[in-house]
């Protein structure tokens, strides 16, 4: 069988996120992209032309990367047709109010979310995954956090994604000596996460962050926006992209940290609104939507797909089932998922 390999760089955490959101909307199997997987500019709108007829809902796709993290959405009703948007991080900025600030004890925490829309859509739409304290006190995130990397008053966890990867993944992409015992293999070096705090509090708090921003995004750009929220807000669907190389601990971890961030509210509500996409899948509907695949793919066909991400490289090889009346891939082995340097 041909054997087609695509290759994809870590162009935009914004692409993961919105193919994350195609592979959920179009369902569990591998549909055929139409033609709004054709991938314009990150910031136009993507439309499908279908008609849709199921029930109103609000989806949302995140990708929370180790290095930026990119959030994408659509606001599905009956009769519409899906309009998928990326949210524009241009002027994010958090602000603590008088008298508060989430430590890292639990405390309770409110702060407000800034976005400036501006008529013209900035493409600054990567959030740079970083988050920094004062005094056990959540200080900021995002592009506001990374300033405070080197200063001394506070303490700034940045890459803390690694340390969720399972330990089978933990693994130095350096060149090995020469004649070096593979049970030495180098581990990689992983930064601390500041002094007091548990990965899942930092966790909860970039996500609550992150939402929060989506929540402000969609308010003031959605006609309507605050009623359609205030109508919908706890039945949204949450699509969340993973690495290959993850189980159901780490999505067990992402659920438990969405709770703590009050995204969702309960575990119950948590297996009910949270779905998983891994970043393979996700990236076989970027490749499908950014090369001519009626050229190439037959049933038979054999291709695979490499995400080559802030952190980890994702391989899966993949066997065309059927063409029609929809696009049927199935795995043809495990994905493989290894993590690499990050300098």
């Amino acid at each position: 069988m041909k054997v087609i390999e695509t290759v994809i760089t870590d162009t935009l955490e914004t692409e993961l996120a919105y193919s994350g959101l195609a592979a959920v909307v179009n369902g569990t199997e591998y549909i055929e992209p139409k033609d709004f997987w054709t991938f314009p500019s990150p910031m136009e709108r993507q439309t499908n032309h279908q008609v849709y007829q199921g029930e109103e809902k609000i989806i949302v796709a995140i990708d929370l990367g180790t290095t930026h993290t990119a959030v994408s959405f659509t606001h599905a009703y009956p009769g519409s047709e899906i309009d998928v948007r990326t949210v524009n991080n241009s002027g994010n900025k958090m602000e603590r109010t008088a008298g508060s600030g989430r430590g890292l004890q639990g405390s309770s925490n409110l702060f407000k979310i800034h976005i400036n829309i501006e008529p013209k859509y900035d493409t600054t739409i990567q959030i740079p995954t970083i988050v920094a304290y004062e005094q056990y006190d959540l200080d900021s995130c995002g592009a506001e956090a990374r300033e405070r990397i080197g200063d001394d008053a506070y303490e700034v966890s940045k890459w803390f994604k690694l340390h969720l990867h399972p330990d089978s993944m933990k693994i130095s992409d350096e060149p090995p000596a020469y004649d070096y015992n593979v049970d030495d293999s180098p581990a990689m070096e992983i930064p601390p996460l500041p002094w007091g705090a548990t990965l899942t509090r930092v966790y909860a708090d970039f996500m609550e962050y992150v939402f929060k921003g989506f929540r402000t995004f969609f308010q003031e750009t959605t006609p309507n926006g605050v009623a359609i929220w205030n109508r919908l807000s706890s039945s949204i669907v949450i699509i969340l992209t993973i690495p290959n190389g993850w189980d159901t601990r780490q999505q067990g971890f992402l659920k438990q940290a969405a709770r703590e961030a009050d995204i969702v509210q309960s575990e119950e509500d948590a297996d009910l609104r949270i779905e998983f996409v891994t970043e393979g899948e996700a990236s076989v509907h970027y490749v499908l939507g950014k090369v001519n695949h009626r050229t190439w793919l037959k049933k038979g066909t054999m291709f695979a797909v490499t995400d080559a991400g802030g952190s980890t490289v994702d391989s899966t090889l993949y066997v065309c089932k059927a063409l029609e009346p929809k696009l049927e891939l199935e795995e043809v082995c495990a994905s493989e998922c290894v993590q690499v340097s990050i300098k």
